[in-house]
């Protein structure tokens, strides 16, 4: 595992071809990923690193994505911005995850072609209802 970083982002995909889809888009920007394949590393992973945001796949047949989103907004002090995406004709889950508190949830299709530009929509919300004693995701240049 690594070192927190102020740019990291915690990553619930085990579909190897889009966490590579991912990291190309965001290393070039200057994001460390750190991927959470089972189910005991998203809480796990969401304390040690600290991550600036977390991107979960609602439909990973691996990770359940409600789970993960209960153990990160089940944690006291919870602000962690989280990206998710699932299939566009499933209205009940994404009903449910915005209950969860997910900050975004987006079709799979608009994910992949927008990485980028939600990534950084759901950092400027988090920055923007940031109190003084939270710093801002995007602290550090980012």
């Amino acid at each position: 595992m690594r070192e927190p970083n102020d740019k990291t982002i915690l990553v619930a995909v085990n579909d190897i071809f889009f966490y590579t889809k991912l990291r190309d888009v965001l290393l070039p920007l200057g994001y460390a990923l750190e991927r959470a394949r089972t189910q005991q590393e998203v809480p796990e992973k969401a304390v040690a690193l600290r991550p600036v945001a977390m991107i979960v796949n609602m439909n990973d047949p691996a990770l359940n994505g409600m789970r993960a989103l209960e153990d990160v907004r089940g944690r006291p002090g919870s602000v962690l911005p989280v990206l998710a995406f699932a299939n566009h004709e499933e209205v009940d889950t994404w009903r449910r995850a915005k209950v969860l508190g997910v900050t975004k949830i987006v079709s799979r299709n608009e994910f992949s072609s927008r990485t980028r530009e939600l990534i950084e929509e759901i950092l400027t919300s988090q920055s923007a209802t940031a109190t003084p004693t939270q710093p801002s995701p995007l602290r550090g240049g980012g």
